[in-house]
């Protein structure tokens, strides 16, 4: 068996971070045999390296290795690619063809982003890995294939699984052994170390000096977040190899480089919003509401104080708990005729009111009341009522009740049966 350290250096492996060497160890272990193995990880962590360890330490390196980007292959035609199809199967089959299981007979198939599969594509891979056997499209015949399938996915599959886009049991005949990659940002030793090498390779490539970082550029890297992973990172040192002219490069010029430096700070943040939480704030809504309209009608009363008595220290005498509700306790609000802003909005105790004034404003308070009134018969008072209605304008006749009423005559039976007309 090859040490990890071979392993890295025949397939181009960098760092030495523990959970790196976890995984590659696993993957070292399970090579020589047939168990199906699940790698997963975020996207740009580096997940094709492993399939291709296991491939090449298994007995089955010299069959085939085909790596397959589920995630690229339209759901209209991915049960041909994998499975191939026959002869008028579907409009375009001008000819038999034979899919990647029935090429691969022997060897490795890698499934990158499995979890993209269509949920029928799904169920054909179960079968293959249950008993080898699949189906062609277009063909009633049962064929047999031996292939070791290694799969990979940076979706979180538990959750995919509860919302019914990837089978339970495909999961856990796929994830006999699961390999996790870790994350660039968790791997802080290797960072400076690939970008290194990456810039070694880009200086070989384009044929022009090795590019360098100062401290503060090193220090800037280790505390980048680095969303993209190793993918990122390689973008990078490729960008500033060839942009910048000087070899030497600041923690200024890196920044540059780095999108969103400022705000790659870890933060909790819950994403999803259970329904009690909208419930919570839709009740904090009504509560406000409702509070603005009780001292909306306080604001009224004390308008009619004001324009009967015309006094605002009556008022202010009469209804001080009313004052004291809406103002709380900033006295800057509070009623007094000793300043000037309310002797403008009062009423001279000496000036005559005119009563009609008065009356109309009564009369439209009032009226708002009775609105407000209605506004709050329930829904089921209505609909009694229009039924109700209906009912007497077509002298019981059901029929032409329901014709008027937008409903079906077997739902209004039902209505007048609910409301015992």
């Amino acid at each position: 068996m090859e040490s990890i350290q071979a392993i890295k250096q025949r397939f181009g492996i960098i760092g030495n971070d523990p959970k790196l060497n976890r995984a590659i160890e696993k993957a070292i272990q399970v090579a020589p045999t047939d168990i199906s193995v699940l790698v997963t990880g975020e996207s740009g962590v580096g997940k094709e390296s492993i399939p291709k360890i296991i491939h090449q330490l298994s007995h089955r390196k010299h069959g085939k290795y085909i790596a397959v980007n589920c995630g690229a292959i339209p759901e209209g035609t991915i049960d041909s690619e994998l499975f191939g199809h026959e002869k008028g199967a579907f409009t375009g089959a001008t000819s038999t063809r034979s899919g990647y299981f029935e090429v691969a007979d022997g060897g490795t198939i890698f499934l990158d982003e499995v979890g993209e599969l269509p949920l029928t594509t799904q169920v054909r891979l179960l079968r293959v890995l249950e008993n080898g056997e699949f189906i062609k499209v277009g063909s009633s015949k049962v064929q047999k294939t031996n292939v070791r399938i290694v799969a990979a996915t940076n979706v979180n599959m538990f959750e995919a699984i509860k919302k019914e886009k990837f089978r339970e049991d495909l999961y856990y005949r796929l994830s006999t052994i699961d390999i996790n990659l870790p994350a660039l940002r968790e791997r802080k030793e290797d960072i400076h170390l690939l970008f290194r090498k990456f810039a070694s390779d880009f200086a070989l490539k384009y044929k022009m000096p090795t590019v360098k970082l100062t401290d503060d550029a090193v220090n800037l890297l280790l505390k980048y977040r680095w969303n993209g992973n190793i993918r990122q990172l390689r973008n990078v040192a490729e960008q500033i190899s060839v942009l910048e002219q000087t070899r030497t490069i600041n923690g200024v010029t890196l920044q540059n480089y780095l999108p969103n430096t400022g705000n790659n700070l870890p933060a909790v943040v819950n994403k999803t919003k259970t329904e009690s939480d909208f419930s919570s704030e839709r009740e904090i809504l009504y509560k406000v509401l409702f509070d603005m309209k009780s001292d909306l009608n306080d604001l009224k009363k004390l308008t009619m104080e004001l324009m009967k008595n015309g006094s605002v220290s009556d008022v202010q005498k009469d209804n001080e708990h009313l004052i004291q509700k809406i103002y709380g306790e900033d006295k800057s609000n509070e009623f007094d005729d000793t300043v000037e802003n309310l002797e403008v909005l009062s009423i001279p105790e000496h000036t005559e009111v005119n009563e009609s004034i008065i009356s109309d404003v009564e009369d439209k308070y009032h009226f708002a009341e009775e609105i407000e009134e209605e506004e709050t018969l329930s829904l089921h008072d209505k609909e009694l009522e229009l039924i109700k209605k209906s009912l007497e304008r077509h002298n019981g006749k059901r029929k032409l009740a329901a014709a008027e009423l937008g409903i079906s005559e077997r739902t209004l039976y039902r209505k007048i049966k609910q409301f015992d007309l």
